[in-house]
């Protein structure tokens, strides 16, 4: 409904030793349950019972797809799960996570959260040599590649090294077999992935947020480029030897991970509120109220409010009942989608000069309708200020970033695109704050290539993003 971005994938992981009190299943769905907002689109638990690897997933939300029933019967020593959002194939149930396959040296499990730049030549190569494909994303390549590799190697960990030096791209991914729990990143580090213990146990976790829910402990962040197997409870990690330069997903921080994540060492909420206080600095103007459009908006709302004197308060109600695919086929609808998904509290912005924060703007449709809404509340002025630079170039690292005909900053200036959402004016966060944020402050070099153009790797010769979903359709 919304013309925003859609979050992440989300992966988490857990091995318990046997006979342990932990139940893995439901460890994995209570750490999933708080990474859904990173996908609302399906979901799925794997669990290894004795060796036996058996999955239940499915399209909806984990409320939809799981109860305390299906729980319990999801018995086993280890479990992986996934929330996902597609990047990369359509939304149907083949290409919800995790996959499960069977091979002659046993069978595995597989959640990634990312997406590959080479897929679609990967899946050339396989499909000439004779192999074939259930879904359409690149995780059944991943999956593909592990097992053509095990056939020679000593080990599945072996299996994975290799493959990881056939696949480039953005991987944080947790790989499941009959005896061992392995966590990798890519050598860029795109997307995040942390480590924690419950009691003796250890835990994998796209955020921090999964880890304190299930009661972890968190350890530190998976490393770029690294290996980690946990065998017989105990755990090693195993240094690929790929080197590439740092890239973490910048918008992690602007919008995709929870407030109460802890990312790199930076905490979440901190980088937003530093990210406001930048915008107050590089674009301060004479307002009555500072406002956040929920959520991701509202830290930095507060930052800026902080920085700049300007009162904060609450402009905007959030419905959280209304699910993240409400969508409604004609333009009326959509309008009334809106005034329910946000509405104004006009007692706060009636006769004032209002400073509205959002995290980003797209295609411009929802920040037009939101400023309507704002002016009809009886708001005197309108300066809409984005805690993010201006959305230029499509991004093929997992974030659904569209192409750059779709994105309104690249068609328009700055006033250009005031005038078209009707704000009184509008102003982004500058590379280089965003840098100084990030970067600077927080040690952690970033991606931001979607803002500048400037891909730590190649993109695809072909720009389309669902590369195999011209010639796969699924009833």
């Amino acid at each position: 409904m919304l013309d925003k971005l859609h979050e992440e994938c989300g992966v988490f992981g857990i091995a318990a030793a046997p006979h342990s009190a932990i139940d893995p299943a439901y460890e994995t769905f209570t750490g999933l349950f708080s990474l859904q907002h990173r996908g609302q689109e399906s979901c799925g638990i794997a669990v290894n019972d004795a060796g036996v690897i058996s999955c239940r997933k499915a399209l909806g939300l984990l409320l939809d797809v799981f109860d305390e029933r299906s729980l319990r019967a999801m018995k086993g020593n280890a479990a992986i799960g996934h929330v996902r959002y597609s990047t990369t194939g359509n939304p149907n149930v083949e290409n919800a996570q995790p996959i499960v396959v069977t091979h002659n040296k046993g069978n595995l499990a597989i959640a990634h959260n990312g997406n590959l730049v080479n897929a679609g030549e990967l899946r050339h190569e396989i499909e000439m040599k004779g192999g074939i494909f259930h879904s359409s994303n690149d995780t059944e390549i991943i999956a593909y590649i592990i097992v053509q590799e095990r056939l020679a190697a000593e080990s599945i960990e072996e299996a994975f090294l290799r493959a990881m030096r056939r696949i480039r791209g953005a991987y944080s991914l947790l790989l499941m077999s009959p005896r061992k729990l392995i966590a990798a990143r890519d050598p860029n580090g795109f997307r995040p992935l942390s480590l924690g213990r419950l009691d003796k146990h250890y835990i994998f976790a796209s955020e921090t947020c999964a880890i304190d829910a299930v009661g972890g402990v968190f350890l530190r962040d998976i490393e770029p480029g690294e290996i980690v197997v946990v065998e017989n409870d105990r755990l090693r990690s195993i240094d690929s030897g790929l080197r590439a330069e740092k890239s973490f997903c910048s918008f992690e921080f602007i919008y995709f991970a929870r407030p109460d994540s802890v990312i790199e060492g930076i905490g979440v909420e901190w980088a937003r509120r530093e990210m406001g206080r930048y915008l107050a600095r590089e674009s301060g103007v004479e307002a009555d109220i500072v406002i956040g459009v929920p959520d991701s908006g509202i830290s930095a709302a507060q930052g800026y409010a902080q920085e700049s004197g300007i009162p904060y308060g609450v402009g905007l109600i959030k419905n959280r009942y209304i699910g993240r695919t409400f969508i409604q086929p004609s333009q009326d609808r959509r309008e009334r989608a809106v005034r329910l998904k946000l509405n104004p509290l006009a007692a706060n912005i009636k006769g004032k000069r209002v400073v509205m924060i959002d995290d980003s703007i797209v295609r411009g449709t929802t920040s037009a309708r939101i400023v309507s809404a704002l002016r009809e509340a009886g708001a005197r002025e309108i300066h809409m200020r984005i805690s993010s630079p201006p959305f230029l170039h499509p991004c093929y690292f997992g974030t659904d970033v569209p192409d750059s005909d779709a994105l309104i900053a690249h068609n328009h200036t700055v006033n250009e695109t005031a005038r078209i959402i009707g704000a009184d004016s509008l102003a982004y966060l500058s590379l280089a704050a965003l840098s100084d944020v990030l970067e600077k402050s927080g040690n952690c070099p970033v991606c931001d290539a979607c803002f500048s153009g400037n891909y730590p790797i190649d993109p695809p010769a072909a720009a389309e993003k669902s590369i195999f979903d011209r010639r796969i359709h699924f009833e």
